[in-house]
């Protein structure tokens, strides 16, 4: 396909932008840290000719907050990451991870396919206790008259990005999510990657990470968590064209990312 079609589709297609935005406030679990922002240098405190100014800011986040992606370092089981690679040789405080980092993320562009937990059971969002697990995933393809396929990006909705303004409630626990067979059903499909609309993606309490060590650890397939799926679940968009790059930060256990779904008119 020639650039100029790409182009030609893209302009007719419909973009959704599954990331949530980033301001003071939103919700962060206990052991990340919060987003912070502030302007460093107002318009007016320093002028060049003609009366012209620049303001500039600053921020700061854990790597965990907002909609983000899990580096396949971020979870470790037996003192090993994926591929068997000793953490403890590979990590230290000032330089984070050598190996399984954020760094060594590729940007995602894959066949996105959404899960609509809720649209299943009949709800507008899943109860707190909640679990998705492989029959779900069997009756949601069958429900929605697709498949999942080896390199697909499988993003699961549980309603749960209504709480989002409220921090308890959105980091409730319990709280909704994909449990372990669940995990082993996806990994046994080949997907490229998986992600949710809740701050774990996996069924809290979560039991030993058990599903993050089946996936990170165990497959090598990274996690995208907290995203938006509001709009493709109202537009009843099932299939489409995931496009998501994490910031290539420097052995991070995880990144932030902005990922966008673009879907055929």
């Amino acid at each position: 396909m020639t650039i100029s079609a790409v182009l030609d589709a893209l302009g007719r297609s419909r973009i959704y932008d599954l990331g949530l935005a980033l301001a003071p406030g939103i919700p962060h679990g206990p052991t990340h840290s919060p987003f912070l922002y502030s302007l460093i240098k107002k318009h007016g405190q320093v002028l060049y000719r003609d009366g012209v100014s620049a303001a500039t800011d600053v921020f700061s986040m854990g790597t965990h907050v907002g909609t983000h992606i899990d580096a396949l370092g971020h979870v470790s089981k037996a003192g090993r990451l994926h591929g068997g690679v000793s953490a403890e040789t590979v990590q230290s405080f000032a330089g984070g991870l050598a190996r399984c980092g954020a760094h060594e993320l590729a940007p995602v562009v894959a066949r996105g396919v959404l899960i609509d937990g809720p649209r299943l059971r009949g709800r507008d969002v899943l109860a707190a206790d909640d679990g998705i697990g492989a029959r779900d995933f069997e009756e949601a393809c069958a429900a929605q008259g697709l498949s999942v396929q080896p390199g697909d990006a499988v993003l699961v909705r549980t309603g749960w990005t209504r709480f989002w303004p409220d921090h308890d409630a959105y980091h409730a626990n319990p709280a909704p999510g994909v449990v372990l067979d669940g995990a082993v059903w996806l990994a046994e499909r080949g997907v490229r990657c998986v992600g949710a609309d809740t701050y774990a993606f996996e069924k809290v309490p979560a039991s030993g990470l058990a599903v993050h060590v089946a996936l990170l650890v165990d497959h090598g397939i990274p996690i995208i968590e907290m995203l938006d799926l509001e709009a493709l679940a109202r537009d009843g968009v099932h299939t489409f064209l995931l496009v998501a790059s994490p910031l290539k930060i420097v052995g991070a256990t995880g990144a932030p990312v902005r990922p966008i779904a673009i879907a055929e008119p």
